[in-house]
């Protein structure tokens, strides 16, 4: 009896190549590896650079410690007043806030930076899917503004949106620089 050709056998009657037979991880890249391929031409979202004197002027703000945390949340205001789109400085003086024990001023600083950066990301092209990873320096304003949301909402007994800010966060970024894979939101609650 005569061997029947593999079901994936070349319509020549020669075999495939062994490695054609192989199911590839998904994106996969052969030509470079080390590169996975874009998902369906999902790319990822980078932010434009905040203007240098907010910069400058927020690690001024947070380097300044002798002057206390009152002078640091007047700081972090003077920089939002002076500079709305600056997502990093909402981040910032979400985080003062749930440090002062202020959880509604929280709660409100960092939706209004998570609003912000989501008009931002959109401008740059993000369509509602998509990477915008912490390892370029201008989205972290962003993915920080959503990280104090999710605390924030914790805080305030809002597990269901803290869940999907923690969510959010590893679409966004999916190394999870910012470690919140295995956080349990509902131990952030106050």
């Amino acid at each position: 009896m005569r061997p029947r050709p593999h079901p994936l056998a070349h319509s020549a009657g020669r075999p495939s190549p062994t490695w054609a037979c192989q199911p590839l991880p998904f994106g996969y890249n052969a030509v470079m590896p080390d590169k996975p391929l874009p998902v369906h031409g999902v790319r990822e979202t980078l932010l434009d650079p905040e203007p240098q004197p907010s910069i400058d002027g927020l690690r001024e703000a947070l380097t300044a410690h002798d002057e206390g945390p009152l002078q640091l949340g007047r700081r972090l205001r003077e920089l939002v007043r002076s500079n709305p789109t600056f997502l990093d400085a909402w981040a910032h003086l979400a985080l003062w806030a749930l440090e002062e024990g202020d959880e509604v001023a929280a709660y409100a600083f960092a939706r209004t930076g998570y609003h912000r950066g989501l008009d931002r990301i959109r401008k740059s092209g993000w369509s509602g899917q998509g990477p915008t990873p912490w390892h370029h320096e201008p989205n972290r304003g962003f993915l920080r503004s959503v990280h104090a949301l999710m605390r924030a909402a914790a805080v305030m007994g809002e597990v269901d949106e803290a869940r999907r800010c923690r969510a959010f966060l590893l679409e966004l970024d999916p190394d999870d620089e910012l470690g919140v894979r295995d956080v349990d939101v509902s131990a952030l609650g106050g």
